[in-house]
C-alpha cells in the first residue's frame, strides 16, 4: 500500500486561487479593452465629428489693429480692442522661442501633439485632487483651446481639446503651431501676442529685450491677469524667477546670464503703449478717415495709413507749442493747487490714498501731478505719481512763490495734501508748475501740394480731444488784411498807393452809432503807403482801403481764398478779421499767397495699405499746377507776397526773418480786439504755417499780449527746423507788372494814379453793400481813363472747410 503523504494545509487551493486572480485581470482587461472602445468609439462618433474645421489656423487671420505712421514710417497711433502684431516665426529671437518652451512645453518639438510623461503626472495629481487640479496641455492643446475652445475645467472640453490637438498637428509643422501660439496668446494689459506684449509693458521690440525682460513675457501665458507685471508687479517676478530656473535647468542660459537676469531691475511701462512721436491729433484724423470707409473692419484688417506728416517736424510744432504756451502760462502767475486731499495717519492708508488721487490726473508730457507732504516758505516735500518722494527748493519755488507765503490766499495756498504739478528739466532740477488752461494750434502744410507736414491740435490730447486746428471757428484779425489788400491790389491799387491813416469816424455803423476804429498803437501818421500800412497792421487805413475798394468786391473776393464766406460780415469790420476761420484755412489761403495764385486741397493721408501690404487706396497731389487750379492773378501774389515779405523784415512780424536769417519769410501777425485771439500765419521756403493761441472760452489774453507775443515764437521755432534743409526760394516777376512810384502796379494801371477816396478823408459815408465801385471812381480826372478789367480767373473752388467737421478730401 503506497505512503500517503498529507499536503500542507492551503497548498490543495492554489490551482483555484490562480484561477481566481486570472480570471479577474482577464476581466480587467476586457473591461479596459471595453472602455478603450468605448472612448475610441465616443472619439469617432461623438467628438471627431463635431470637431470644428481647422480654417482659423489653416487659414490665419490674427485681428491685427489700423497703425497710423507719418511719412517716415513711424508709429503714432494705434485703434483696436486687440493690440496685436503679427511676427513670423522666423522674426522671433530664439531666446524668446526657448523661454516660452521652458516654462511652457520643453518637449514641444518632440511630442505628437500630447506629452505623455507631463500626461502622466497630471494624471497621478488629478487622482490625488480632483479634476483640474493638474494641467499637462502642450502648446498644441493651447492653440486648439485659444482658437475653438473655452478654457472651462471639464473632461468633454479636455477631450475635444486633445482631439483638436492631434488634428492641428497632422495639418501644420511645428514651427507654423509655434507661430500661431505666439501671435495669438493674451498676456495681459490688452496686449496680444509677444511682440505686442514687448511694445506694451517693455516700449521694446523683441530683438531688443534682455534676458529678464524676455523670461518675464514667458511667465505671463498661464494666468495673464495674475502675473501681470503692472497689477501685480510681485507675483509677476516670482514667475519670472521660475521660467529662469527652467532655462538655466535647460542650459538655455549660461550661470551668469542667469545671474545677472535675476538682479536686473526691470522697468514696466504703466502708463499705457507710448509712441515715438506725439501726434494724437494726427492720429485721430486718419482714424476718423479710415472708420468712415471700413467700419469696424478697420480695427481688425491690419490696416496700415500712412500719413504725409514729417517726424522732425511734428516733434518741432509739438515741442514749440508746449514751450510757447507754458511760457504764456508763467507769465500770467501760479493759479494754485488743483485740488486737495485729507492725508491718513496711517502711512499704508496714506499711500494708498495718494495712489489713487495721483491716479485720477492724467499726466502730461513731463507736468507731474504730486502730492505736497510738508511745505514751507524754502522748501516743499512731494510725492509724485511715480511714488517718488522729491523735494523742491531754491528756483524751484519761484513761480508758485505766491502760494507759499505766509499771508496766501486760501485758492493759492500750498500746503500737506495739496495737489500740485511738478517738473523736472535737463539738470534734473525739480519745480513746482502748473497745467496751462489756454489752448493753442499749429499746422503747416506744403504750399504746392496741400500735404500736411505738420498739425498739433491743441496743448495736450489726453486733457482735451478736441481739434482747433480743424474745429476751432475763431476771429482771424489783422490775419485778414492780406486779402482785403490783395483785393486792393486787384482793383488796380498799387503797394505805394497813399491811404490817410488819421481818426476816421463812421456814423451808425455800430448798431446806430458812430463808429471809430482804432489802430492798436494809438498813433497817426497822417498819408502812408499801402506797403507800409499792412506791415505795421495800421487799422484805420485797411477800414479806409475798404471802403474804396468797396466791401461786396472784397467779401467775394474772399472766396478765391477758400474761406466760408457766410462766416465773414459784410461790413467794414471786415477789414478787421471780425469774421470765423479756423487755422486750416489760414493756412490754405495763405498758400495761395505762397505758391503763385493756385488753391490747394490739404490733405493728410498719402496711402492707405492692408496687412498683406497691398495698397488700398492713395493720394495723387498734382506735380505741377495747371491753370484749372488758379484763383489769383500771378501778378497779385507777386505783390502781395511782397508786401508779406515785409512784415516779417521791419513790420509787426520782424523778429521771424530776425530769427530765421533768411530772405523768403512772409507772413502777418493777427491780434483781435481785446486780444482775445493772438495768430501768425505765414511761410518760407514752400512751407505755409499757422500758429494761434486763445482760450476756449473766449476772454482776453493780456493787454501787453499780441499775435506777434502769442503765436510768432511759436511759428519761428517751427520754422526753424522745417527751414533747416530748404533752400531760400526766391520769387521771379510774372510779365503784366512795372515799377512806379518805386513800387509794381499792374501795366494796365500804370499812370492812372490813385488819388481821393483812400488819400483824402473826403468821401461820404459809404454803404457797406453798395455795389463794386467803378474803377475809375477815385482817380486823377485828368489822367486817362484805366483799361478794362483783366479777363476773368476760372471760378475758385468751394472753401476749404475744417477735415473733421466738414468731411473735405483726405487724399
Amino acid at each position: 500500500m503506497a505512503n500517503h503523504v498529507p499536503q500542507a494545509p492551503g497548498r490543495q487551493s492554489k490551482p483555484k486561487s490562480f484561477g481566481r486572480v486570472r480570471g479577474f485581470i482577464l476581466l480587467a482587461l476586457a473591461a479596459l479593452l471595453l472602455l478603450a472602445a468605448g472612448v475610441a468609439g465616443y472619439v469617432m462618433l461623438r467628438v471627431l465629428p463635431n470637431v470644428p474645421a481647422l480654417d482659423a489656423v489653416t487659414d490665419y487671420r490674427p485681428k491685427i489693429p489700423l497703425r497710423i505712421y507719418t511719412a517716415d514710417n513711424v508709429l503714432i497711433g494705434e485703434f483696436g480692442e486687440e493690440h496685436r502684431d503679427f511676427v513670423p516665426i522666423k522674426q522671433i529671437p530664439d531666446l524668446m522661442k526657448k523661454s516660452l518652451l521652458a516654462i511652457e512645453d520643453a518637449r514641444f518639438y518632440e511630442h505628437g501633439a500630447i506629452d505623455v510623461k507631463r500626461a502622466l503626472g497630471a494624471v497621478g495629481a488629478n487622482i490625488r485632487s480632483g479634476f483640474g487640479a493638474g494641467g499637462a496641455s502642450t502648446i498644441t492643446m493651447q492653440v486648439a483651446r485659444n482658437f475653438f475652445l473655452s478654457r472651462e475645467k471639464r473632461l468633454g472640453r479636455k477631450i475635444n481639446e486633445i482631439a483638436l490637438a492631434y488634428k492641428i498637428e497632422a495639418a501644420l509643422s511645428k514651427d507654423e503651431i509655434l507661430e500661431l501660439y505666439m501671435n495669438q496668446i493674451y498676456l495681459g494689459q490688452r496686449a496680444y501676442g509677444f511682440s505686442s506684449a514687448a511694445r506694451t509693458y517693455f516700449n521694446k521690440r523683441l530683438d531688443q529685450l534682455s534676458v529678464a525682460e524676455t523670461a518675464m513675457l514667458a511667465g505671463l501665458p498661464q494666468n495673464p491677469s495674475r502675473h501681470n507685471p503692472v497689477a501685480n508687479p510681485k507675483r509677476a517676478r516670482e514667475r519670472q524667477h521660475t521660467v529662469l530656473a527652467r532655462m538655466r535647468a535647460l542650459d538655455y542660459i549660461s550661470e551668469a546670464e542667469y545671474q545677472k537676469a535675476l538682479a536686473e531691475p526691470l522697468h514696466i511701462n504703466t502708463r499705457g503703449q507710448e509712441f515715438d512721436t506725439h501726434a494724437e491729433y494726427v492720429a485721430e484724423l486718419a482714424r476718423q478717415a479710415v472708420y468712415s470707409q471700413f467700419k469696424e473692419e478697420a480695427y481688425t484688417r491690419g490696416i496700415r495709413v500712412t500719413t504725409t506728416i514729417l517726424k522732425a517736424e511734428q516733434e518741432a510744432a509739438y515741442a514749440s507749442v508746449r514751450r510757447n504756451v507754458i511760457a504764456y502760462d508763467q507769465r500770467h502767475g501760479y493759479r494754485g493747487p488743483e485740488g486737495r486731499m485729507e492725508l491718513p495717519d496711517d502711512p499704508v492708508e496714506r499711500e494708498d490714498a495718494i495712489n489713487e488721487a495721483l491716479g485720477r490726473r492724467p499726466v502730461s508730457d513731463g507736468l507731474l501731478p504730486a502730492v505736497v507732504l510738508a511745505a514751507s516758505a524754502k522748501s516743499v516735500r512731494v510725492e509724485t505719481v511715480d511714488g517718488d518722494t522729491v523735494d523742491i527748493k531754491g528756483a524751484g519755488l519761484k513761480f508758485a512763490a505766491a502760494g507759499l507765503a505766509g499771508n496766501a490766499k486760501d485758492t493759492l495756498r500750498i500746503a500737506p495734501g495739496a495737489i500740485v504739478r511738478v517738473a523736472r528739466d535737463a539738470k534734473d532740477n525739480w519745480s513746482i508748475t502748473q497745467v496751462p488752461q489756454v489752448a493753442a494750434a499749429f499746422v503747416a502744410i506744403d504750399a504746392d501740394s496741400g500735404a500736411y507736414h505738420a498739425l498739433v491740435g491743441g496743448f495736450d490730447y489726453n486733457f482735451q480731444k478736441f481739434n482747433h486746428v480743424t474745429q476751432a471757428w475763431r476771429q482771424p484779425g489783422s490775419g485778414m488784411k492780406p486779402f482785403i489788400y490783395s483785393a486792393a491790389v486787384e482793383k488796380g491799387y498799387s503797394p505805394a498807393t497813399r491811404i490817410l491813416d488819421a481818426p476816421l469816424d463812421l456814423a451808425g455803423e455800430d448798431a446806430g452809432k458812430t463808429w471809430s476804429p482804432q489802430n492798436d498803437d494809438f498813433k497817426w501818421d497822417g498819408p502812408i503807403s499801402m506797403r507800409r500800412a499792412l506791415a505795421e497792421s495800421k487799422n484805420v487805413p485797411s477800414v479806409r482801403l475798404l471802403r474804396a475798394v468797396s466791401v461786396p468786391f472784397s467779401h467775394e473776393f474772399l472766396g478765391r481764398f477758400g474761406f466760408d464766406l457766410a462766416r465773414q460780415p459784410k461790413n467794414f469790420t471786415l477789414a478787421l478779421g471780425t469774421g470765423s476761420v479756423t487755422p486750416l484755412q489760414m493756412a490754405g489761403a495763405y498758400a495761395v499767397f505762397a505758391n503763385g495764385g493756385y488753391a490747394v486741397q490739404p490733405y493728410l493721408i498719402a496711402k492707405i495699405e492692408d496687412a498683406d501690404g497691398k495698397i488700398i487706396q492713395q493720394a495723387k497731389p498734382p506735380t505741377v499746377h495747371n491753370e484749372e487750379q488758379r484763383v489769383l492773378d500771378a501778378r497779385n501774389a507777386f505783390i502781395t507776397d511782397s508786401m508779406l515779405r515785409d512784415v516779417t523784415r521791419y513790420g509787426t512780424g520782424a523778429a521771424a526773418t530776425k530769427a530765421l536769417g533768411r530772405n523768403d519769410i512772409a507772413g502777418k501777425t493777427g491780434t483781435t480786439s481785446d486780444a482775445v485771439d493772438g495768430w501768425f500765419s505765414g511761410y518760407g521756403g514752400n512751407v505755409v504755417a499757422v500758429a494761434w493761441m486763445g482760450y476756449d472760452d473766449p476772454k482776453s489774453l493780456g493787454g501787453r499780449e499780441f499775435g506777434a507775443t502769442l503765436a510768432l515764437p511759436i511759428w519761428i521755432d517751427y520754422m526753424k527746423v522745417a527751414l533747416a534743409k530748404r533752400p531760400q526760394e526766391e520769387r521771379a516777376q510774372p510779365e503784366g507788372l512795372v515799377r512806379e512810384n518805386d513800387d509794381w502796379v499792374y501795366a494796365e494801371y500804370a499812370e492812372t494814379p490813385v488819388l481821393g477816396g483812400v488819400d483824402l478823408d473826403q468821401q461820404p459815408a459809404a454803404d457797406p453793400n453798395a455795389a463794386p465801385e467803378d474803377p475809375n471812381a477815385y482817380r486823377d480826372p485828368n489822367a486817362p481813363p484805366a483799361p478794362p478789367a483783366p479777363p476773368a480767373l476760372p471760378a475758385p473752388p468751394q472753401p476749404t472747410q475744417p477735415v473733421q467737421s466738414q468731411g473735405s478730401s483726405w487724399f
